[in-house]
């Protein structure tokens, strides 16, 4: 049987925890109901309608795990010709590319990404664990988990890939959390960020270009026969954000679900894997599922062609799509009992680091960062609580990433 989409009599405003004032504003790392509702749907391609620079765009979200899967593999589905629909704007950054472009500005950094060359970094990455945990217990017994712990351990590693000098590091902090839309300040302001972090970049990158080193930021600036200055900065941005923020902002709100969820007949998940450590490695990936750190949808796409969905869903040529991946990981098609948390769900095909071409480059040193962190952690202070009750804890506001503005803990 076929199901064509059809229209609401209102589209939904989108994103969902969206306020008056067009700003994202999560209380929670509980993802919004309507996507495990529209996941299980008939159709799951729902009518929405967001704003960007004060323009009206509608488009239509895709909420099936199979359609999603489709939309990100399938090249009639094109970022480069969806950035009016983009908010933040990633115009001329590696997101925002198709086909053979995309390809071969990924291939400059692919070969450092890859799990071999990430599982090469266990140790380092188990050393700044450790040497970052010994900072925040000389504290005393207190401590605030994210810039204590996991934003200087995560900033750390991808500066050190990239060999950006120690006194540069707190900028980059300040300029990542305003590209994506994470503090409080005005989009004027977020694009002054923007425009300082690209200016940083590009001098880092013509330096390089003269005098390379054994660094990531090298490799970069060495493509320059190939790609345009402008490219590469993007490139470079990108890693750097996406390489700590993503990682340092998935420690702490796991962590939050940890100390604020029952789990296997524990008071708190956290308690149950202090008891069981060989569970981590699947309970990050369960939490990963139902708590990613990017705020539900991946980026919009342009639908060049008629298509019809593996659904049936049916759409039509100069359509903007937006797949929802924290819709696809509640398709009950896929995950029993979706909205349950269950680390030992095997198998977990979840869609929050895309899929196809656009597949997080950075997924496996992500994910090693994380692991290590936690697991870390559980060993070294089983006892870790939070130092605030759970409604106090504030988040982050903007569009892109959600994780708590800051997450006291105790011990």
């Amino acid at each position: 049987m076929t199901i064509s989409a059809q229209p609401a009599p209102t589209s939904l405003r989108h994103p969902f925890y969206v306020d008056g004032d067009g700003v994202n504003r999560p209380t929670s790392p509980d993802k919004h109901p309507n996507y495990a509702l529209f996941a299980s749907s008939g159709s799951g391609v729902v009518p929405i309608v967001r704003t960007v620079n004060g323009r009206r765009i509608e488009a239509k979200l895709i909420c099936r795990h199979s359609d999603v899967k489709e939309v990100l593999r399938n090249p009639v589905f094109s970022r480069a010709e969806a950035r009016i629909a983009d908010d933040p704007d990633v115009s001329g950054t590696i997101l925002a590319m198709d086909g053979e472009q995309h390809a071969h500005v990924r291939a400059i950094v692919k070969d450092a990404f890859t799990k071999p060359a990430t599982a090469r970094l266990s140790d380092m990455i188990a050393s700044n664990a450790a040497a970052q945990l010994d900072a925040m217990m000389g504290l005393g017994h207190r401590a605030e988990l994210a810039s204590d712990y996991a934003v200087p351990l995560t900033l750390g590693i991808i500066c050190d890939m990239l060999g950006v000098p120690d006194q540069d590091r707190a900028s980059f902090q300040e300029w990542g959390q305003a590209f994506l839309g994470t503090s409080d300040l005005t989009r004027d302001q977020a694009a002054a960020a923007a425009e300082s972090m690209g200016v940083y970049l590009a001098q880092q990158l013509s330096r390089r270009q003269g005098d390379p080193q054994d660094d990531l930021m090298s490799r970069i600036a060495t493509a320059g026969d190939r790609h345009s200055l402008e490219t590469l900065v993007k490139l470079a941005l990108a890693l750097i954000v996406g390489g700590w923020e993503t990682s340092a902002g998935s420690i702490a709100r796991f962590v939050y679900v940890l100390l604020t969820r029952p789990y296997g007949g524990h008071d708190t998940a956290w308690d149950h894997l202090v008891a069981h450590p060989d569970d981590i490695d699947s309970a990050v990936t369960e939490l990963e599922r139902l708590y990613s750190t990017t705020a539900g949808d991946d980026m919009p796409r342009y639908v060049t062609e008629d298509f019809t969905l593996p659904s049936g869903g049916r759409l039509r040529q100069g359509e903007i799509v937006i797949p929802s991946h924290d819709a696809a990981n509640r398709d009950p098609r896929v995950f029993p009992e979706p909205e349950r948390m269950d680390f030992t769900r095997d198998p977990n095909p979840h869609l929050s680091f895309g899929y196809g071409m656009h597949y997080c480059i950075g997924v496996h040193l992500g994910g090693l960062e994380v692991r290590t962190a936690m697991r870390l952690l559980m060993r070294r202070l089983p006892g870790l609580r939070l130092g605030v009750p759970s409604a106090d804890v504030r988040w982050k506001h903007g569009q892109t990433l959600t994780s708590p503005v800051a997450l006291p803990v105790v011990w």
